[in-house]
């Protein structure tokens, strides 16, 4: 086991812990290890460990029993942070969240979105046949997610918007292996363009098909 980087240790501890217990390292019930050999395995003092069962203890991963150890109480992957569950997650399951999240997302656009939201969508979708053109792969990427997230925002509902953010962010560096150039980009523009039509047109049927087209064409 690699040593962690020595801030905020206890925290540190607790996560890697946490990661290890979601991955089925740790089975439920399970005692862990002596605190002198959590010590060693992260290289961090007595204090440090005991803070990070406290931290796992208070959140219900884990169980002290007091003369006897530390049991594992929970396995599930609800305790592991979202962000940390994204990390490694395969590209397979990432890809899937996105597409059922942005038919959802582009739908309650259609219906919720601004004025102000059409100037970001516009200039996003600017931005991104711009550097499609310019043959700029990684701008082009950058704009294209930001297209998205603009309409995650334009829906006015903060999960799902939190939620895609999320999600496209360990995206992009697989989009970046995924195309060797932007052709794909300048390809897609006119299916694209519809769905910003389709959103400032307020039809969230409309929207809804042009996305599952999207999908379905395997359309970024």
């Amino acid at each position: 086991m690699a040593l962690i980087n020595k801030k905020s240790l206890a925290e540190e501890v607790a996560s890697k812990l946490q990661e290890q217990i979601s991955l089925g390292q740790y089975k439920i019930n399970e005692k862990l290890p002596i605190e002198a050999e959590l010590m060693k395995s992260f290289g961090v003092g007595r204090s440090s460990i005991r803070e990070a069962m406290k931290l796992l203890t208070n959140s219900g991963l884990l169980r002290i029993q007091q003369g006897v150890g530390t049991f594992v109480q929970e396995v599930t992957g609800t305790q592991e942070p979202m962000d940390q569950r994204l990390k490694r997650a395969s590209l397979k399951d990432l890809d899937e969240v996105r597409q059922l999240l942005e038919l959802k997302i582009a739908e309650k656009a259609a219906i919720n979105r601004t004025d102000d939201d059409i100037v970001a969508m516009k200039q996003h979708l600017a931005n991104r046949m711009k550097t499609a053109n310019e043959g700029l792969l990684e701008e082009c990427v950058e704009a294209d997610i930001q297209f998205h997230i603009a309409i995650a925002e334009a829906s006015k509902n903060e999960i799902l918007a939190d939620l895609y953010k999320s999600v496209s962010k360990h995206l992009k560096k697989e989009f970046l292996k995924l195309y060797p150039d932007t052709e794909v980009f300048k390809e897609t523009y006119i299916i694209h363009e519809q769905l910003l039509k389709n959103i400032i047109a307020k039809d969230p049927k409309k929207t809804w098909n042009t996305v599952a087209k999207i999908i379905g064409e395997n359309n970024y």
